[in-house]
């Protein structure tokens, strides 16, 4: 039997840290694996891998310290060939055979049969959308059946059937929460939800939003859910090891510090979440991880300023200590996975998510979460997680102190958090995107 050939995009794979969107992309590439699809990846790397050499095709594509100058300069170039081209752009194919050592990005790299680079295809799509609107064409040698863009972008490829991800509309649900330009943004969706073959997204709150904002029937949307799947080698880490890595790491006790991971940006509500848990009188300290994103000084102004919280300390196992928050940039995929176990409960108060893997993440190690009872989160978590009103700090203060004294509470939870993960396991993930694909490939192009 021919192998279906669905293609994803490369956009948030190609990240230096990960983000949600690029866990989605990297989970979808293995779910097509394992529905037997023929898996390719559109890269936009900046540096050319046009040669004639295919070792030097190889090399370009993972050197990803391009010079300052020379982006700018190949910018534009982009520039004049975006108005000069209204033809499309070429994909290349990169060879991966292994003479270039890519251990350094095997964390974040999909699965793929193939991979595929346009140069600076993400810098041009920008550019198009903005200079001549529509869909800037792609063009392979052989396109594939489906192209599965894992985020809205202004890009097609001819010949195949066009179908694109939308994770949510925080943009425009929330503008004051994003820095995009939301007439640009705006502009965009209405284009995709007119133009591409078929909708995707990934909760029925974030359907609904699609339907009313831009009135898209309902038989052009499809919501695949997520799946979360963490590799036994992290999920099954003796509790032992895991005590080990994070007082060595992190100074932390297991089961005795509260945890927050994500992007540190106004729609996560880390501001609010801190000045809950300080009010909480909680004496376990707060542990957040994320990167600092837009805004995050407003958000962590309260563990910015020792005067504004005076008894605020940064040794966790200080016998002084009253109330801790502790901020790391960045923990590795197995030290967070390690975090997220030895936590007494994660904090996940998200103003709004277009599906919360977050919350789903810790649910499935058996982590008690308390999250939102807004947009996607009450469909994902159900009745596995303590649910409070994002925006009603005294809730969130609650919420904390119930976690931290209601022993009965943490347990059922962590019981029940597994359970309800199975809803949305890889097995049932690929059932969800099996169903997509057959009714895609019946759609005319």
């Amino acid at each position: 039997m021919v192998k279906p050939r669905i293609y994803i995009d490369g956009f948030n794979l190609s990240l230096e840290q990960g983000t949600g969107v690029a866990t989605y992309a990297r989970n979808l590439s293995f779910a097509l694996r394992d529905l037997g699809a023929e898996v390719g990846v559109l890269y936009g790397a900046r540096t050319s891998t046009t040669s004639a050499n295919s070792l030097m095709r190889e090399i370009a594509f993972f050197d990803t310290r391009t010079r300052k100058h020379f982006w700018l300069f190949q910018a534009h170039k982009n520039f004049r060939r975006t108005l000069m081209l209204p033809f499309g752009e070429i994909a290349f194919q990169v060879p991966v055979t292994g003479r270039v050592i890519r251990n350094t990005f095997q964390a974040r790299l999909p699965y793929f049969d193939h991979i595929w680079n346009v140069q600076d295809l993400f810098t041009k799509e920008s550019l198009y959308g903005r200079l001549l609107g529509g869909r800037m064409n792609v063009h392979f040698r052989e396109a594939p059946d489906i192209m599965h863009w894992t985020y809205p972008l202004a890009i097609r490829i001819p010949k195949a059937k066009n179908i694109y991800t939308l994770h949510d509309l925080v943009p425009l649900r929330l503008p004051y929460t994003t820095l995009d330009n939301k007439h640009r943004y705006f502009s965009l969706i209405r284009r995709l939800t007119k133009s591409a073959d078929h909708i995707v997204t990934v909760s029925e709150a974030s359907k609904k939003d699609i339907i009313d904002l831009f009135g898209v029937p309902e038989e052009r949307i499809t919501n695949t859910y997520q799946a979360v799947d963490i590799p036994a080698i992290y999920r099954n880490k003796a509790v032992s090891d895991v005590k080990i890595e994070l007082e060595g790491t992190f100074g932390l006790s297991y089961k005795k510090y509260f945890l927050f991971f994500g992007a540190i940006e106004p729609k996560k509500n880390v501001g609010r979440l801190i000045e809950a848990y300080l009010a909480s009188g909680v004496t376990d300290p707060l542990v957040i991880v994320g990167k600092k994103a837009w805004q995050s000084e407003e958000e962590l102004q309260l563990i910015a300023s020792g005067s504004h919280v005076r008894f605020l300390l940064t040794q966790p196992n200080s016998s002084e200590r009253r109330s801790c928050v502790l901020h790391f940039d960045y923990a590795s995929y197995p030290l967070l996975i390690s975090l997220i176990r030895g936590a007494k409960a994660v904090l996940f108060p998200s103003l709004y998510e277009g599906f919360g893997l977050p919350a789903l993440e810790a649910m499935s190690l058996g982590t008690p979460v308390l999250t939102s009872n807004t947009a996607s989160m009450p469909e994902v978590v159900g009745e596995a997680a303590l649910k409070v009103d994002p925006y009603d700090t005294r809730a969130l203060v609650e919420g904390i102190r119930a976690l931290d004294n209601d022993a009965d509470l943490l347990g059922r939870l962590a019981e029940a958090g597994p359970i309800r993960a199975q809803e949305f396991s890889p097995e049932r993930y690929q059932a969800r995107l099996s169903k997509l694909y057959s009714k895609v490939k019946e759609m005319p192009i």
